[in-house]
């Protein structure tokens, strides 16, 4: 396993973490809770240090998991949680007060086994909390011991900049692959300049980059991508051309489709920790397969220019969901 530093943090994870999400819930219906423990351990097994949950995965379902597989070995574990919704469900709608998110980390530390987070993310940005006031309640936790560093998710640069002149972001997790390179253009200079750390969620673009969706692909009723624009039959056939270039570019290099976008991915900044998630431990250890692969300055630009030559069809995002993004 290789390692990162999350920007000028001092916070260091194995280069690529679990996204846990997908063992309890949104993509289908949860897994068997040991079988969900089983994968966890078997990652921390391989190398992997770093575990993405939150209090709306189930919602608290998915820390309860997290914080059982991850029990023994707590100490060399790193794990991120996320508050910001009420009742800790997304369609109730937002919920950043300052005594919200002290309650979410009081149950947290129980359902996650521990006595510490060591990433506290604000799940989405609140617009009726100022994030000043945000901000400034975490910095009371990581005063207090409770957690150790602060993490935003989907936020605007702007809003970033205000959350890190009180208390320092040590992470910004929000999507970003071949598939959805919007972060490209201010986000990732501003965590450049910030000395932020990168965390992008659904590195293989929930799923599509690994090959094994296709127009045909019918998903469970509980699964999220059936309201995702982008995963429409029309827009997984018109879409198929990246995978086709994921593939191609794995072909010479002896590496699956998802390898490729993972490596891809390590290769934008040496600050950036990918979470791909899943269920299966044959595709958890093709997806570490990716650490290394090495993708050389001529692979770069082959994919450079060949992407520069497809547009994605379809939003990420249902337009209600789209509203919380990027703020």
């Amino acid at each position: 396993m290789k390692y990162r530093k999350l920007g000028k943090s001092d916070l260091e994870v194995s280069a690529l973490g679990l996204g846990c999400m997908g063992l309890s819930f949104g993509l289908g219906p949860a897994i068997d809770t040991q079988d969900a423990i089983k994968l966890i351990r078997a990652a921390f097994e391989r190398g992997v240090t770093f575990f993405d949950t939150a209090e709306a995965y189930g919602p608290y379902v998915n820390e309860e998991v997290v914080g059982e597989a991850l029990a023994p070995f707590r100490d060399q574990a790193v794990i991120a949680t996320k508050f910001g919704f009420k009742n800790g469900k997304p369609t109730d709608g937002l919920d950043s007060r300052p005594e919200n998110i002290k309650a979410h980390v009081e149950a947290a530390l129980k359902r996650l086994k521990t006595d510490r987070i060591d990433l506290l993310y604000q799940h989405r940005v609140d617009p009726n909390v100022p994030i000043e006031d945000v901000a400034g309640t975490v910095k009371e936790l990581v005063a207090a011991g409770k957690v150790k560093h602060f993490g935003m998710s989907e936020a605007g640069a702007e809003t970033i900049r205000k959350a890190h002149a009180v208390q320092p972001v040590a992470a910004l997790q929000s999507e970003y692959s071949l598939f959805w390179r919007e972060p490209e253009a201010e986000i990732l200079p501003t965590l450049e300049e910030l000395g932020i750390g990168f965390v992008p969620f659904s590195p293989l673009g929930k799923g599509f980059l690994t090959g094994a969706i296709n127009a045909d692909t019918k998903f469970d009723a509980s699964d999220f991508r059936n309201i995702v624009p982008r995963f429409t039959p029309e827009a997984r056939t018109a879409n198929q051309v990246l995978v086709d270039l994921l593939t191609d570019i794995g072909t010479q290099k002896n590496a699956s489709p998802a390898q490729v976008a993972l490596a891809w991915l390590l290769a934008q900044k040496p600050w950036i920790v990918p979470i791909p998630g899943t269920t299966k431990l044959h595709r958890l250890e093709e997806n570490l397969g990716a650490i290394d692969l090495e993708l050389t300055a001529d692979d770069l630009k082959q994919i450079e220019e060949a992407a520069a030559k497809i547009t994605i069809t379809g939003d990420r995002y249902p337009a209600q969901m789209q509203k919380m993004v990027n703020r």
